[in-house]
């Protein structure tokens, strides 16, 4: 029983990561129809960027670095790349995303070779213990952080003019253009608010009990995409609850996986396209998509 309760907190606490991820995903979709295949990138570069200036810096200047960083390159390849295509096939700009993975991953691979870097995040590797059960200080920070940015993304999107905005752009983008929206501007917000989320998500993703950052964590980051995924792309309540599924589904199943034999070594890792695949096959447009209609 104690073992299952401590999965479950901190499956819970990495679906509220995966969660953070995956928000970055729909808020671009939303805003611009894309499925930005560059986002594991960014999270990489927002983590490089907090873990090789946190000892120089200390680690809160180095997470306003490492935060500013994933946003400015957002920033860029929106303004560069995605507004000048604005307009063409989606398809187009997702395998545009891909090639900018291409060349940002290159060189933040070639950056951090076979080094395991350190974030020297505050909580490091202590543990709570909390009527017997014991939880990495990392989880329960990353679940405080994680609700208090989702509420206030979804108190933005709801009460701020760039929420009425980019809510309207997702319902009908032409007809949000002829009412004066800027959808330029909701574009370009949305890529910077993906940026921000990446890099916060990936300082409680190399934590503890993870060993670090490594040139794999951008791949590992595209865990969350299923999240995306199966709540539904132009859902950010499907992004909240689709990373606590993910989160949940890969913390048992790694867990439980010495009971699970025949499944072999590091199915956990897998568990999260299996739960996308099945609820696709249910609900095609996921948990909380809008289903596509079409009139004949």
């Amino acid at each position: 029983m104690t073992k299952f309760v401590e999965l479950l907190i901190q499956g819970v606490s990495l679906g509220f990561i995966y969660a953070l991820i995956a928000l970055g995903f729909v808020v671009i979709y939303r805003a611009t129809e894309v499925v930005n295949f560059a986002h594991g990138s960014l999270l990489l570069l927002g983590g490089y960027v907090v873990a090789v200036n946190s000892q120089r810096f200390g680690f809160a200047l180095a997470l306003v670095f490492g935060i500013g960083a994933a946003a400015v390159a957002a920033l860029i390849i929106e303004v560069v790349l995605v507004r000048k295509l604005r307009g063409r096939d989606a398809n187009s700009l997702a395998i545009l995303t891909i090639g900018v993975d291409i060349i940002l991953l290159t060189e933040l691979t070639r950056r951090i070779g076979s080094q395991v870097l350190s974030t020297d995040a505050p909580w490091g590797s202590n543990l709570y213990k909390i009527a017997g059960f014991t939880v990495p200080q990392s989880r329960v920070a990353a679940i405080v952080v994680a609700i208090v940015l989702l509420a206030a993304f979804f108190a933005a999107s709801k009460y701020t003019s760039w929420g009425v905005a980019t809510r309207a752009a997702a319902e009908d983008s032409e007809a949000a253009a002829l009412m004066g929206i800027r959808l330029g501007r909701v574009s370009t917000m949305s890529w910077v608010i993906a940026g921000v989320l990446a890099a916060v998500a990936a300082v409680f993703l190399v934590s503890f009990p993870t060993p670090g950052l490594t040139n794999t964590t951008g791949l590992i980051a595209f865990r969350a995409f299923p999240a995306a995924i199966l709540g539904g792309l132009d859902s950010t309540t499907g992004a909240l609850v689709g990373g606590i599924v993910v989160g949940l589904a890969e913390t048992m199943t790694s867990g439980y996986e010495d009971k699970l034999p025949f499944l072999g070594g590091g199915f956990g890792s897998v568990m999260p396209y299996i739960v996308m695949i099945a609820v696709l096959l249910w609900r095609p447009s996921g948990l909380f998509g809008t289903k596509d209609i079409a009139r004949v």
